[in-house]
């Protein structure tokens, strides 16, 4: 089987790897020992970090027409790569922070989000905070202008509630004297009413009096009637003398 048959699985293992990558970082591990290769390897894993170590040749071959080419100078000598498809410092950070306990670590070059650094790059783009710390620090730039912005919302609702409160209760003092005042003329009408009820009184029982001397009149008038038929059959009497 020719070479390029038994080389072709692993670039296209390495293409696929840092294809949509967000970041590649390559770093020298000589002098590593057992221990803190298996430390890295799980701080990385952990992080959503792919850690490879592949032949520079195949590296080579699968850099090649892709935005991570300028890493192709850097394949001297023993070679690891390092993948992260999603948070773009990851990689680097961490390669960085465990570099700095293990001085036999050995940062090359790397592509963030398609742009290339050297050594010193990837140092800056470790200093860059996680993505979900950098949200968080959004958030709460975010919240607290809001919750400002709720507290004088609020404060401004609670003084009108006070100024509400006192104008009711102003309101309230203000009916007090009219509504006394409504409650007097009730009071006044009532006796008024009283008044011309007991003034009819009187009245009353005056027309009751004057009824019996009504039927004294009338029975005065029944009895001058027989008066009258005497006195004309008188009258027949003194024609005939």
């Amino acid at each position: 089987m020719a070479k390029v048959e038994l080389k072709q699985p692993v670039i296209d293992e390495i293409s696929e790897l840092i294809d949509g990558a967000a970041t590649v970082v390559l770093a020298d591990y000589r002098g590593l020992t057992v221990a803190e290769d298996t430390e890295l390897r799980r701080s990385l894993r952990e992080a959503g970090v792919t850690y490879k170590v592949y032949k520079n040749s195949m590296m080579n071959f699968a850099f090649k027409d892709t935005e991570f080419a300028d890493l192709s100078q850097h394949l001297a000598g023993p070679t690891a790569i390092a993948v992260c498809k999603e948070d773009a410092t990851a990689a680097a950070r961490i390669l960085a922070k465990f570099a700095k306990d293990a001085e036999a670590l050995e940062i090359k070059a790397g592509v963030v989000e398609g742009v290339y650094y050297d050594a010193a790059g990837i140092g800056t783009i470790a200093s860059i905070p996680p993505r979900d710390e950098l949200l968080a620090k959004l958030l709460g730039s975010l919240k607290s202008p809001m919750a400002d912005f709720a507290r004088v919302i609020k404060q401004i609702a609670e003084k009108d509630g006070e100024e509400v409160a006192e104008e009711a209760e102003e309101a309230k003092t203000e009916e007090a004297p009219a509504e006394e005042a409504t409650e007097e003329k009730a009071d006044d009408a009532k006796e008024e009413a009283t008044e011309e009820k007991a003034e009819e009184t009187p009245a009353e029982e005056a027309k009751e009096e004057e009824a019996p001397a009504e039927e004294k009149a009338e029975e005065a008038t029944e009895e001058e009637v027989p008066a009258e038929e005497e006195a004309e059959e008188e009258a027949p009497a003194e024609d005939a003398e």
